[in-house]
């Protein structure tokens, strides 16, 4: 660990800045009661506790770096959950992946897919999407596993 976090923050306005952005927040743990769906505003936030990827990508053994992350993503026309709870506030969720899918130039849907099947699926005028990690990274143990890996799964 460094004593001065070095802070990631990046923007995407097409799919292959979405891509450098999904793979940075893959693995990030986000309490569905950490998310919100600004209409008023036209606006999709989280905070989430990603895997800093970056760093922990050189180790082959613990302890690893989480880091508290903000994702916002603008011009929302309209949001639609699957397989979550918006009442149960404290529910987990993993993030697998961010994708984008084009519908009429710019617009489209942006999907959140999250372990277990559940998705937030928003519908956008334009891709405009923005992450910053918020503070300093903290350690753990667990490195995040895929079904299709030997390793068990960061919880």
């Amino acid at each position: 660990m460094t004593d001065t976090p070095q802070l990631l923050k990046l923007a995407a306005f097409d799919t292959d800045d979405l891509a450098v952005v999904s793979a940075s927040m893959q693995d990030a743990i986000v309490k569905t009661g950490d998310m919100t769906y600004l209409a008023g505003e036209k606006r999709f936030a989280m905070v989430a506790n990603r895997f800093a990827w970056e760093v922990n990508a050189e180790r082959s053994k613990p302890p690893y770096e989480r880091r508290r992350t903000g994702l916002q993503i603008t011009r929302v026309l309209k949001a639609e959950l699957a397989g979550l709870d918006l009442r149960r506030p404290d529910d987990v969720l993993e993030l697998l992946s961010i994708s984008f899918e084009a519908s009429e130039e710019p617009a489209g849907a942006v999907t959140l897919a999250f372990s277990g099947g559940a998705t937030v699926r928003l519908h956008v005028e334009c891709l405009e999407l923005a992450m910053a990690d918020l503070g300093g990274a903290w350690t753990t143990d667990a490195l995040p596993q895929h079904p299709d890996s030997d390793a068990s799964n960061d919880a």
